[in-house]
């Protein structure tokens, strides 16, 4: 952020690419992905200035909301820094050069280039210099990135432009007001918040950002991640409203960090599915949930964003197992995303036409590499819940998700290995990622909880088969063609099998209890009524197989969308 020029390329350790080519990460690692993330960002903002600076606006030049962010960041870098390298600041710089190339919508362009005020003024008010910017109003809002959002009370509704001005860490908004004439706030943002002329009270005035925050074992002095509500590029893409946690929803989320936060504490240091929460930025809260959230034990929604390093978009899981999962989810995808802003690691052509084991759709080699990162990430998580488990129960179920996740993995390597068209780059990572899986494959899981993964995984290739290819088309030597009438699934079975069933009554349910004859009376019975039916066809084909395996059953496996005449029994 300073003047002086840094012009040294970005070169990589071969000891850190090789930590991230394994699945894992050190500190070191991810603060370099960190350090050429900044540098990436600065160069989109300079390109966005430059598109930037003929825009009509009835705003402060963008040239002088960047020279009063650049005067903070010599005065004071740390928060400055903070501001630069947060999820959202990336997500506007990309979405704002979406918007000056005409591939992304919004409000009027001048609106979402103020946020560059926005900018400027937060970082002012944390260094402690003087501005004085025209800022673009939501409804009497200005949201200050990285401190939260002053509201005006009496501000018109609307989009209208105030006068905002900073010094001594002060912050005074002037608007438009209705018949009462133009209205004024001051507040301290980084102390107790207090109007101007006290007719307004604290809350009116100052709605400060919600953190989420946590102390280590040993500890260690606290880290805080923002639980980013109020931020409008917090949806890693299109602009948004505030949407503010209620206080008992807010006290939830930091009972499950605090919690996960926990859990991903490993005193062996770093390694594939291991993360330190400081290493997040953000957390965006996605939708509302109730105080408690409905039973399954997964994250129903997650995302990320390669433009938004650190950031997260999550529901609201119902337990810390289940956000602690996440979080070494997404931020393995962070991860490479940084990777791929630094190494050209495949070429790809965008078609969809390849199996990936956590999804109903075919995917491209680009969305095939990211999910076999985070899933390699996933099953070492759940390789650390195995190894740690205090009983019985809790090893065959971290069991089966290592089992089922380490062998989805590698199978979506091998397809990378043989059809991913890599760079040296992309092979030396996928190469990586391949020897880490080959090691998994060696370690012991309780037998029950390896045979249900198995089935598991059996049971999602053959459904996806049955769903997404076309039988009558003759597969070519790129791939299957697909059904024109396919549609997106529910996959019921991946989680369904993780628990060892006790009394089972259905015909999955025997099936994950290793009754196969059981089972295949069950999906008989459904296919009776519906023989096409692709839910019960694979259960029967994945049954069948494991009742009675030689090369006839092994065959429809392979190609189960061939299978005719359907069964009968």
């Amino acid at each position: 952020m300073t003047s002086e020029q840094h012009l040294a390329p970005f070169r990589m350790p071969d000891r850190l690419f090789a930590e991230l080519a394994a699945g894992g990460g050190s500190a070191a690692a991810v603060a370099f992905l960190e350090r050429a993330e900044r540098a990436r960002r600065l160069l989109l903002l300079r390109t966005l200035l430059d598109d930037l600076a003929a825009l009509p606006t009835p705003l402060t030049p963008v040239a002088e909301a960047w020279r009063v962010l650049k005067e903070a960041a010599e005065t004071s870098p740390e928060p400055v820094e903070r501001l630069l390298l947060a999820p959202a600041t990336g997500g506007w710089i990309s979405h704002m050069l979406r918007r000056v190339h005409g591939t992304a919508t919004g409000p009027p362009l001048w609106v979402e280039a103020g946020h560059l005020s926005a900018l400027a003024l937060s970082a002012s008010v944390q260094a402690g210099t003087e501005a004085a910017l025209d800022v673009p109003l939501t409804s009497g809002r200005l949201h200050l990135p990285g401190l939260g959002m002053v509201r005006l009370p009496g501000g018109e509704d609307g989009l209208t432009v105030g006068r905002a001005t900073t010094a001594g860490g002060e912050l005074t908004v002037t608007a438009p007001g209705g018949a009462t004439g133009p209205v004024r706030v001051t507040c301290r943002p980084r102390r107790r918040p207090a109007d101007a002329d006290g007719t307004a009270t604290d809350a009116d005035v100052w709605l400060p950002l919600r953190t989420l925050t946590h102390t280590g074992p040993d500890g260690t002095a606290p880290f805080t991640v923002l639980l980013e509500d109020l931020d409008p590029y917090r949806d890693l893409d299109d602009h948004l409203p505030p949407a503010r946690l209620d206080d008992e929803e807010a006290r939830e989320w930091q009972r499950l960090f605090t919690e996960a936060a926990r859990l991903l504490a490993h005193p062996d240091g770093p390694g594939p599915g291991r993360v330190d929460p400081a290493m997040i930025r953000a957390i965006v809260p996605f939708g509302r949930t109730a105080v408690s959230p409905p039973p399954p034990p997964f994250v129903q929604v997650s995302a990320s964003s390669g433009d938004s390093f650190g950031g997260m978009l999550i529901v609201r899981p119902s337990s810390p197992l289940a956000l602690a999962e996440t979080l070494v989810h997404e931020l393995q995808h962070s991860k490479l995303a940084a990777l791929l802003h630094l190494f050209p690691l495949l070429e790809d052509d965008r078609a969809e036409r390849y199996y990936a084991p956590w999804r109903t759709d075919p995917r491209h080699l680009t969305g095939l590499l990211h999910g076999v990162y985070a899933f390699t990430g996933v099953a070492g998580f759940w390789r650390d819940r195995l190894a740690g488990a205090p009983d019985e129960r809790t090893a065959d179920t971290a069991g089966y998700h290592f089992a089922l996740r380490r062998l989805q993995s590698r199978l979506v390597v091998r397809t990378l290995l043989t059809e991913g068209r890599l760079t040296p780059q992309g092979r030396a990572l996928v190469s990586g990622l391949a020897r880490t899986l080959d090691g998994w494959l060696r370690e012991p899981v309780p037998d029950g909880a390896l045979t249900r993964a198995r089935t598991a995984a059996a049971l999602h290739r053959t459904e996806w088969r049955l769903r997404n290819v076309d039988p009558a088309a003759q597969a070519p030597s790129d791939g299957p063609r697909f059904r024109p009438d396919r549609t997106l699934w529910p996959d019921v079975r991946t989680h369904a099998f993780a628990p060892r069933p006790v009394a089972p009554r259905t015909a999955d349910e025997h099936l994950a209890a290793g009754d196969a004859a059981a089972a295949l009376a069950g999906y008989a019975e459904q296919l009776a009524a519906d023989p096409a039916e692709p839910h019960a066809l694979a259960g029967w084909i994945v049954a069948r197989a494991a009742h009675d395996p030689g090369r006839a059953t092994r065959r429809m496996l392979a190609r189960p969308e061939l299978l005719q005449p359907l069964p009968s029994g």
